[in-house]
């Protein structure tokens, strides 16, 4: 669990530049990234590998929300934000619809192909995480897609959320230039409640959760 005196938060979803520079408006909040000179620097076994860890970015930059002293701390950037790619792409259909199977599977109509790209990036934020290379920030916060969008399947809103109902967040924000100040009401409505579970029991419920009817659902929060 996190000690930091700032509240660190994770925002996901569609959101711009401007929006996270009308927070930094506030005085109780500001915004983390990765420093521009660790973002260019892999790691031997990343250069070896071909490829940086897609967790690493997020990484970066919750250590540099450690850092900071403000009442919110927004991070722009998640070390599972792979992770959640990939299980969102589990349940699209060929065309990028989405589709739904029997509750209790390990995986979704995507195919064999895309649960195991699900688990190829399960498996190295795992790796990262026991590591201690990052830790969960206090709270994720979505900004959910405009009302006539079509809703599709959402790690953060589906099975985190489900397993931590008050460490996720949604702002249904509209598209207008009061998106800030709608955040900051987020913000200051955030609920205590309990700490996430162990990554490993987290990424488990993600495996085995229905995201059928998740559509309908995210629907009716914006």
């Amino acid at each position: 669990m996190r000690r930091e005196s700032s509240t660190v938060v994770v925002v996901a979803g569609e959101f711009g530049d401007g929006l996270l520079a009308g927070l930094t408006q506030s005085p109780n909040v500001s915004v983390a990234r990765a420093p521009d000179d660790a973002a260019g620097q892999p790691s031997a076994g990343e250069a070896a590998a071909g490829h940086r860890p897609g967790w690493e970015a997020g990484a970066l930059a919750l250590r540099e929300a450690a850092r900071r002293r403000s009442t919110y701390v927004i991070v722009p950037d998640d070390p599972l934000a792979d992770v959640a790619a990939a299980w969102r792409a589990m349940w699209e259909l060929p065309g990028g619809s989405s589709g739904s199977r029997g509750a209790g599977g390990s995986g979704g109509p995507g195919g064999a192909a895309a649960t195991a790209k699900f688990e190829e990036r399960a498996a190295e934020a795992l790796a990262a995480w026991r590591g201690k290379r990052f830790e969960l920030p206090d709270y994720y916060l979505v900004v959910a897609p405009p009302l006539q969008a079509a809703a599709v399947p959402d790690m953060y809103l589906g099975p985190m959320r489900a397993v931590r109902p008050r460490r996720v967040a949604v702002a249904g924000i509209a598209d207008s230039a009061g998106q800030a100040g709608q955040l900051l009401d987020t913000l200051r409505s955030l609920e205590h409640g309990p700490w996430w579970p162990p990554l490993d029991e987290l990424l488990d419920a993600a495996r085995h959760f229905y995201a059928g009817g998740l559509a309908e659902a995210q629907r009716s929060l914006v």
